[in-house]
């Protein structure tokens, strides 16, 4: 069973360019993880960028802008898909980006524990249909007074305050088994 959050759009490999990358989320332990992410982060956007060749002042600057932007982005997914994924689900941790003509798609796909369902569907709502300004700095105040930010959702905010990014989810639920479910993150940003 699926469930969509957002203007979702599936992934589709053989058009354009794109790159995809998997890890085992408990392979390393999750502090360990953090340096692969950035360095991961910064290889697609180096990769990326490449495509958007600085031949003059104004397009090496825009050229840097897409490669800032999408390191952070893919950061930010790469780090929430970690911290977020359930090792008994056994399922492997991706990263994919895709180029278009007009537009970059990243995607994020990890497992989540069955615990985790509810909090993220209504962490999903509420960033898809509140004000991501004034949701921003209440958590900003938050993260201030409680020692816990775990699930704070700054990078996604972020994404789209900062970014102009778009974001969407999909839940896939495997039917046969009730530990098994899977989130497909996607952030969708102009170019």
């Amino acid at each position: 069973m699926n469930q969509i959050f957002g203007d979702f759009v599936e992934q589709q490999g053989g058009e354009g360019e794109y790159l995809k990358i998997g890890f085992h989320p408990t392979s390393i332990p999750l502090q360990q993880r953090w340096r692969n992410n950035g360095l991961s982060a910064d290889f697609l956007a180096g990769y990326l960028s490449t495509f958007f060749p600085g031949e003059d002042p104004a397009s090496t600057a825009r050229q840097a802008e897409i490669k800032d932007a999408v390191s952070f982005i893919a950061n930010e997914l790469l780090e929430n898909a970690m911290k977020f994924s359930h090792a008994p689900a056994n399922h492997t941790v991706t990263i994919e980006i895709f180029l278009d003509v007009d537009v970059i798609r990243l995607y994020t796909v990890n497992g989540i524990a069955p615990e985790g369902i509810a909090p993220f569907q209504s962490f999903a709502d509420q960033l898809l249909t509140g004000d991501t300004q004034a949701l921003f700095l209440e958590q900003l105040e938050r993260n201030a007074s409680d020692e816990e930010g775990a699930t704070s959702g700054l990078g996604f905010l972020t994404m789209v305050n900062d970014y102009g990014a778009s974001l969407a989810w999909k839940l896939t639920r495997d039917d046969q088994r009730e530990d098994s479910a899977c989130v497909t993150t996607m952030v969708r940003l102009a170019v």
